[in-house]
């Protein structure tokens, strides 16, 4: 299992605009197979800080997932609209769980 963890601020100005194309790419992940990720997306209080975070069964699953056209689009967008943070991408490891992800 792959456990991926990315965390970033954008300007206040670009939120909304990150949040539609959070939704927009998570729609596109809804159309793939469930049984082999989890992916999930938090906000911050502040409104602008978001965390990304993200549970791969395997490097195959984690490769189609950063290729779909609008998760890159998300990406450009984003990494374009003059982070106020970049992001910061953690590799996790698994120690436990109350269930199982897969």
């Amino acid at each position: 299992m792959i456990v991926v963890k990315v965390t970033y601020a954008v300007k206040p100005e670009f939120a909304s605009k990150n949040r539609e194309n959070i939704a927009l790419f998570l729609e596109d992940f809804s159309q793939l197979n469930p049984e082999e990720f989890r992916y999930n997306v938090y906000e911050s209080e502040d409104g602008k800080t978001f965390m990304h975070l993200s549970h791969y069964r395997n490097e195959e699953i984690q490769k189609e997932l950063l290729n779909v056209p609008s998760f890159k689009s998300f990406q450009k967008q984003r990494d374009e609209s003059g982070l106020e943070v970049e992001p910061k991408i953690e590799v996790l490891n698994m120690v436990g769980a109350t269930h199982l992800l897969f």
